[in-house]
Order: C-alpha cells, then sequence, then structure tokens
C-alpha cells in the first residue's frame, strides 16, 4: 500500500500520483514535483490517500516541495514565453514549407525543454525545423503530434449544446465512441448532428451508454413476439429510458404500449391505444 495524492499539470488533464512525503497536502495546493520530462508544477485534485501496488507505477517520485510566490512567477513568464515560441515556430514552418497546423507550445517549468504540438494529416520530416528551433531557443525541443480530439482539448471551444467543452473542462482521458451508441440512444445517424467541433462523434455519447445498454437487457428486441395481457403481439417499438414496449396485437389493429412492469406481471389491464 501506498500514501499518494493526485496531481493535475492542465485543467482537464490526466491525473498523477506522486509520494505526498511529509507534506500535509490539501486539494487545490500548488506543488513542484519530478516527472518524466523533468521538473514541473501542478495542482493536487486529489487528496492524500492509500492505494494498492497495482494502482501506482513504481518507482513512485515524491512531491519535491508546495509551490512558493517565486514559482507562481516562473510559471507566468514560461507562459509568456511560450506566446513568443509559438510565433518563431509559425514562422519557421512557413519557411520550410511544412504542411503542418501549429496548435500549441509548452516550457516545462525547468525551462529543459520546449514541446511543440501540431496536427498533420501524415509524417512530416521536420528535422531541419527542430535544428533551426534549437539554435533559436538553445535547449532541448519536441514537436509532437496529435490527433483532432487533442487539438480540441488544448483550444477548448463551445459544443453544440452551447456548454464549454467536455475535453477541455474536465474530462482528463477520452474513452472510444461508437456508432452504435448513437443507435442505441435512437439519435440521428447525421455525422453533423452527432459529431463534436473535433469532427469525431461526440464524447458525451459515452455518458448514458450504460443505462443503454442496461434497458437493452431487460426489454425484448424489436420485432420479437411476445405475450401481452391482451394477448399476442409483435414489438414494434422501445422506449428505452422509460421503459416502454409498442406492441402491434396479433388482431393487426391495435398497437398498444405497455410498461415493462405489465408485461412482466402479464395481468390483464385496461392499455390505451
Amino acid at each position: 500500500m501506498h500514501q499518494v495524492v493526485g496531481v493535475r499539470f492542465k485543467k482537464a488533464g490526466k491525473i498523477y500520483y506522486f509520494s505526498p512525503g511529509s507534506f500535509q497536502l490539501e486539494k487545490e495546493e500548488m506543488v513542484i514535483v519530478e516527472t518524466s520530462r523533468g521538473i514541473e508544477f501542478g495542482r493536487v485534485v486529489i487528496e492524500t490517500k492509500t492505494v494498492g501496488e497495482n494502482d501506482v507505477v513504481l518507482p513512485l517520485k515524491q512531491v519535491i516541495r508546495i509551490a512558493t510566490q517565486k514559482d507562481k512567477l516562473t510559471v507566468e513568464e514560461n507562459l509568456e514565453a511560450a506566446k513568443k515560441a509559438f510565433e518563431v515556430c509559425t514562422e519557421k514552418i512557413v519557411e520550410h514549407q511544412l504542411d503542418m497546423k501549429l496548435v500549441d507550445v509548452e516550457y516545462t517549468f525547468d525551462r529543459n525543454k520546449v514541446l511543440f504540438y501540431f496536427t498533420a494529416d501524415g509524417r512530416i520530416d521536420f528535422r531541419e525545423l527542430v535544428k533551426d528551433l534549437a539554435a533559436v531557443f538553445r535547449t532541448r525541443i519536441e514537436l509532437r503530434q496529435i490527433g483532432v480530439r487533442d487539438e480540441a482539448k488544448m483550444l477548448g471551444g463551445i459544443g453544440p449544446c452551447g456548454r464549454v467543452l467536455c475535453c477541455s473542462s474536465f474530462l482528463g482521458d477520452f474513452e472510444p465512441v461508437s456508432i452504435k451508441m448513437a443507435k442505441d440512444q435512437n439519435l440521428s445517424l447525421n455525422p453533423a448532428k452527432i459529431s463534436g467541433l473535433c469532427g469525431r462523434l461526440m464524447c458525451c455519447l459515452k455518458y448514458e451508454n450504460d443505462t443503454y445498454e442496461e434497458a437493452k437487457q431487460l426489454l425484448p428486441d424489436i420485432g420479437k413476439r411476445i405475450d401481452t395481457p391482451h394477448g399476442k403481439g409483435k414489438v414494434t417499438g422501445l422506449n428505452l429510458l422509460e421503459h416502454l414496449i409498442q406492441v402491434e396485437l396479433a388482431d393487426g389493429e391495435r398497437v398498444i404500449e405497455f410498461t415493462l412492469d405489465e408485461l412482466t406481471n402479464k395481468e390483464p389491464i385496461e392499455a390505451t391505444e
């Protein structure tokens, strides 16, 4: 078992575990930690708790210190430097006539590395670009190609629902989303209506999927012949959330809506057409 705190480095980034050491850390406290990228500045989002061996990546790195005012000023300076680096890199991309789009630039806290995030349709030979950037910034340069979903997460925006994008506001990880989820929820399969700003299926299709999956297990399939309090019939429609089943009776003249309980009990009832 290990004592850990959960730290985030970006607003909606992944949560990483670190050993708190001798520090008494509270939620929202700023800390300095050592990561695989170097020394980083992060925010505590999960207070000290105990987790098992399988929940952490060993060896577990420790929190170096609680962030000071000087550390916070360093972060602000890094953000300003990243803006200037973005402009320089954009100019260099044009000079080298590279078919790529720069999305974001980020300095590590200790200024040992500058990361340039970009999107492109295919592989890009950016070796000459890296040489130019290294000559300008005189530090380690890393160019990282990202997907369109990561681009939306970094840039943010307003979704079709009128709210700030989930990925840029609270989603730490992307979960797989399939067209089957839209079908199960009886949504329009028009790509314009079920796609987010990134052009991929909206992440929120995943939110209610488990509820729909559970309902499908309880309710009969469309087209199945079942017994009802009014005799045999064929299922012609389902309301998964309200557990309602539309049944066309064997006489072919009536379509009656039943609740799941009514069909389960199979007692004669006064149904409404």
